[in-house]
Parts: structure tokens; C-alpha cells; sequence
């Protein structure tokens, strides 16, 4: 099928691969619109058509053939390995499993040093990671006690294994086969009978689905295709980059942060399009009555690029890849009965960089990010100034460190990544690195004192002026 995507890819100035991806994402949506009508009391139905669309993505338009059987391989085993080891370790053990599988993928990319524009396995195999690992911890939570879970594990427990046909159409759910988003089993099979959307019709509908599912689906489509511009990081360690002066080039770099960051918005908002015309993501009526889909949203963008802290931003960055890493790391390094803390953070983020790649770019950005969430942690006690400028303060400051620590990311290797620090003057560093200094070195005392002491004086201010209150009324 090549023959169809290389005048396109030419005349465009893409690779052949990102336009077979975002083709495929564009036919994942009128496909979406032909799997929610297929009726409910036919779920194997739809657990089938959901493998053969993905079959067609994979070998006849991705020609992907060996990478689709060795994703079946890591679904086959995960199966087996969930549904026949008992004891507390079998999460762990699927992990290691999965993890490992892709890592082996992350070695061979590496080994044979393929740029980003390249599609193959390990995209797919990524999403495929997390919905594998998932489902182990929601296996397991299904044969733990109700009264020691949470709510989420509560919600998402496995209590009925399902049969191979029902677990490959969740591991294969086409829409978010090849970039996401990944979902639960929970979700899925929600979906596949339709109890989404139970004790939820509109009174102005008699069908069981909601209304507005195809406006909002195809304004996420057209956002996707539009927030598409080309733009890279790599201009950093350019020989023209340090002729600019420094002003210049901390606004060109932050310039440059938003259009690569563009790029993702792009592919996650187009499947998070298709997503929706199959009814994934209903999350029920706004003030006006319209139905709202924010359940399938992989990314926020506004609250990325205006957030008012750090945290902000990060929890609305992968959403889905987020909840993953909290609900199956985060929480789950954490020793029963105490809080999460720098340890538990500093092992996700591991993780998270593991998961990505081998690239020493990942690990960079990612131990960074350990000291950034940290930091933010501290920031977002009791402080002395407004909400208004602290939010303010918080957007600025986030946007910098944001660009700042995700230069890595892009560029990979370590050499690249060093040299694009050194030519912004380690600002990231002095930031992070002052703030942690603060608050480690009695910050954190002082500014809880200061603000006891202002509180005082509010509440003196407060007690005249109802005195004074008090006297006029009497007069």
C-alpha cells in the first residue's frame, strides 16, 4: 500500500510513516462510527471487529507484520501468566514480563538509531505496556479484600476473568491501538455493553447513547489537524543559536517548546476523536444540557501551556500515561500504610524514563523532573502572597522549567542534551536548585511564621473593625 502514501508523503515534505499513522487515525474515525452500532447483545461482535481493524493498521498499511505478532506474544502472555500465578508478585511479574519485552525493542531502535519519525513497534508497544500491566493490578485487586483497596482499585477491579476473545479485543481496542489513549479493562468492557451510559440519557433522547458524541468527536479531529506545525528543538545546539543574544534565544527556545509540543496535541486530539465516535469518554451533561466527552482527553492544552503551577501542568500532560504510572507505581512502591514520598517519586519517574526508551535524553529528563515535582510539592504550601500572583508567578515559572526539562527528551543523547543546557546558562538548575535550598535550609519555618504573624494582624484588623462597627450602630 505505499504506492498510496509516498506522492502524499512527498508533496507534503513528511515522512511515508507519519502519514500512514495519521491516516490511520483519520479512517479510525468514520470505523468508530460503525463499532458503537453494533448492538450491545453482540459484544464478541464487537470484541472481534476491534482485532480486525487493528490487524488492517498493522500489516496491510503499517507493514508491521512481525511487530503485531510479537505484541499478540506479550497479550498471550500476560493472559496466562495473570490468570494462572496466584500469589502477590504475579503484577510484578507481568510487569517484568512486558517491560522487559519492550525494552529488547527500545535496544534494537537504538541499535540501529531510528529517528522519531519513524513508526514501528515500540509506539504501540508502549500503550500496549500500560494496558497489560493494568490489567495485572486490577487482576489482583479483584482477590484482595474490598475494605484494603481505594477507590480507583475499588472501580477497576477484575473480579470475572474474561475469556481471550474479550482480552484481545480490549488489548487491540482500535482507536487507541498505535498512540493511545490507553484504557482499563473496567472501561472497556463498559463500553463493549454499553453501562457507561446507564441512568444517563439525556430526557430529551430515547437512545441509549448520548447525543453531541460526533460534534465534539470531529471538532477534536479538526483541532488535531490543524495544531500539526513543523518545528525543532535541535536549534538549540545550532552554530546560529548562539549568535543570538541571550534574551533571544530564551524566548526562541520557549517559541520552540510550544511547537514541539504541538505535534502531540496533534496526534492524541485526533485519537482522542476517533475514541469518541466509538462512545468512549462520555462523561455526562454541562449546565446546558449538552453531553461532555472528556473521559477519552490524553492531554489539556491549555492548562499545559497557562497552568498555574507545575503540577498543573503535569497532570494534564499523557493523562492516561499519568494515571498509569500513579496507579501502578506510584502507589504500589509505596509501603502499605505510609505516604508517598521522594522515594516513590523518584521510582516512577524511573520508570517513566525506562518505559520511553534507553536514551540517556530520558533519564536526564525524567531524575530532573523527581527534583521539579519536589520542589513544586514545597511551593505549594502555605505562602504569604496572594493566589493571584502566585498563580501568575506559577504559570511563568512553569513554562520555563517545562522547556527547559524536556530538551532532553528531544534530543536524546547525552552529549546534545548538555550542550543545550550549557547554552541557556543552566536557568533550570538555578531555579529548581534555589528553591530546594530555601526550603531545606529553614524556608519553610520562616514563611510559617511570617504568615502566623500576618494572621495575627488580620485578625486584630478584623476584631477593630467590627468594634468600630458595633460603636456606629449603637449610635
Amino acid at each position: 500500500m505505499d504506492a498510496l502514501f509516498v506522492p502524499l508523503a512527498s508533496a507534503i515534505g513528511a515522512s511515508v510513516d507519519q502519514i500512514k499513522l495519521i491516516s490511520c487515525l483519520l479512517i479510525a474515525c468514520p470505523l468508530g462510527s460503525i463499532f458503537i452500532r453494533i448492538p450491545a447483545s453482540q459484544p464478541n461482535l464487537k470484541h472481534l471487529f476491534n482485532l480486525l481493524v487493528s490487524v488492517f493498521f498493522f500489516i496491510p498499511v503499517l507493514n508491521l507484520s512481525w511487530g503485531f505478532v510479537q505484541l499478540l506474544g506479550s497479550v498471550l502472555g500476560t493472559y496466562y501468566i495473570a490468570a494462572n500465578v496466584k500469589g502477590s508478585n504475579m503484577p510484578w511479574i507481568v510487569f517484568a514480563f512486558v517491560m522487559g519485552h519492550l525494552t529488547v525493542n527500545h535496544v534494537i531502535r537504538a541499535f540501529y538509531n531510528l529517528s522519531y519519525e519513524t513508526f514501528e513497534v515500540t509506539g504501540p508497544q508502549m500503550v500496549l505496556t500500560m494496558k497489560l500491566t493494568t490489567f495485572a493490578w486490577n487482576v489482583w485487586d479483584g482477590r484482595t479484600a474490598p475494605e484494603n483497596l481505594d477507590k480507583w482499585q475499588l472501580q477497576k477491579r477484575v473480579t470475572k476473568y474474561p475469556t481471550l476473545l474479550e482480552f484481545l479485543g480490549y488489548s487491540f481496542y482500535f482507536p487507541g491501538v498505535l498512540v493511545g489513549p490507553y484504557l482499563d479493562y473496567a472501561s472497556y468492557i463498559s463500553l463493549i455493553d454499553e453501562s457507561l451510559f446507564e441512568g444517563k440519557r439525556s430526557p430529551s433522547s430515547t437512545r441509549s447513547i448520548p447525543d453531541g458524541r460526533k460534534r465534539v468527536a470531529y471538532r477534536k479531529m479538526l483541532t488535531g489537524l490543524v495544531l500539526s506545525p513543523s518545528f525543532y528543538y535541535a536549534i538549540v545546539i545550532t552554530p546560529w543559536f548562539m549568535t543570538q543574544g541571550f534574551l533571544y534565544r530564551m524566548v526562541y527556545f520557549q517559541l520552540s517548546g510550544f511547537i514541539e509540543r504541538s505535534k502531540y496535541y496533534a496526534i492524541w486530539t485526533l485519537t482522542e476523536g476517533a475514541s469518541i465516535l466509538t462512545g468512549l469518554g462520555f462523561t455526562g451533561y454541562g449546565p446546558s444540557g449538552e453531553s461532555t466527552w472528556e473521559g477519552a482527553a490524553n492531554v489539556k492544552v491549555l492548562e499545559i501551556e497557562l497552568p498555574s503551577n507545575f503540577k498543573v501542568l503535569l497532570d494534564s500532560w499523557n493523562i492516561n500515561t499519568n494515571i498509569w504510572l500513579r496507579e501502578c507505581i506510584y502507589k504500589r512502591v509505596t509501603p502499605k500504610g505510609k505516604k508517598p514520598g521522594f522515594r516513590s517519586s523518584m521510582l516512577t519517574f524511573a520508570t517513566s524514563a525506562f518505559w520511553h526508551g534507553i536514551a540517556t535524553g530520558y533519564y536526564l529528563t525524567f531524575f530532573f523532573g523527581g527534583f521539579i515535582t519536589t520542589a513544586g510539592r514545597l511551593c505549594r504550601a502555605p505562602t504569604t502572597i496572594t493566589k493571584r500572583i502566585y498563580d501568575l508567578t506559577g504559570t511563568f515559572v512553569s513554562i520555563l522549567i517545562l522547556n527547559y526539562v524536556a530538551a532532553p527528551f528531544m534530543l536524546l543523547n547525552f552529549t546534545d542534551s548538555i550542550e543545550a543546557w550549557r547554552r541557556l546558562h543552566w536557568y533550570g538548575f538555578w531555579m529548581i536548585g534555589s528553591t530546594l535550598a530555601f526550603f531545606w535550609l529553614g524556608g519553610s519555618t520562616f514563611l510559617k511564621a511570617l504568615q502566623k504573624k500576618e494572621g495575627k494582624v488580620a485578625e486584630k484588623d478584623m476584631a477593630e473593625e467590627l468594634k468600630e462597627l458595633q460603636h456606629r450602630m449603637k449610635e
